[in-house]
């Protein structure tokens, strides 16, 4: 006794498989997004705190300096460039799996100190 409609759940569980393939393989991509643009971020911070910690060595030297911290956290260093005393740094991240690049900056610098914000040690306000 045959009927019309064997075989059906073979064709529906295949498709609930690849259903749920695409579903894996969108969340692995987004996850992939997701961790290279933190990977940049993080690279981008340190770079910059690296290049203004070396200010006082010259604009070139401190670039160098924030291009092998970019390098050594796996990002591509795109600029390097001072105003004042703050480092502005860009970097690229790789995306796993070849979807593309995340990049992100950073700023780091000497911190402001405004005499009204500072009072000396054993002096009541």
């Amino acid at each position: 006794m045959r009927t019309g409609d064997s075989g059906t759940a073979t064709v529906w569980a295949a498709g609930a498989i690849v259903a749920l393939l695409v579903v894996a393989g969108a969340l692995f991509s987004l996850g992939s997004v997701v961790l290279a643009r933190q990977r940049a971020a993080d690279a981008a911070d340190l770079a910059a705190l690296a290049a203004a910690g070396h200010a006082d060595s010259g604009g070139e030297a401190a670039c160098e300096r924030a291009r092998s911290v970019a390098e050594g956290m796996t990002v591509r260093l795109r600029s390097c460039r001072f105003q004042q005393w703050d480092a502005l740094v860009e970097v690229e991240a790789a995306v796993a799996g070849g979807i593309g690049v995340a990049s992100a900056h950073a700023r780091a610098g000497p911190v402001p100190v405004h005499p009204l914000d500072v009072q000396p040690s054993g002096v009541d306000p």
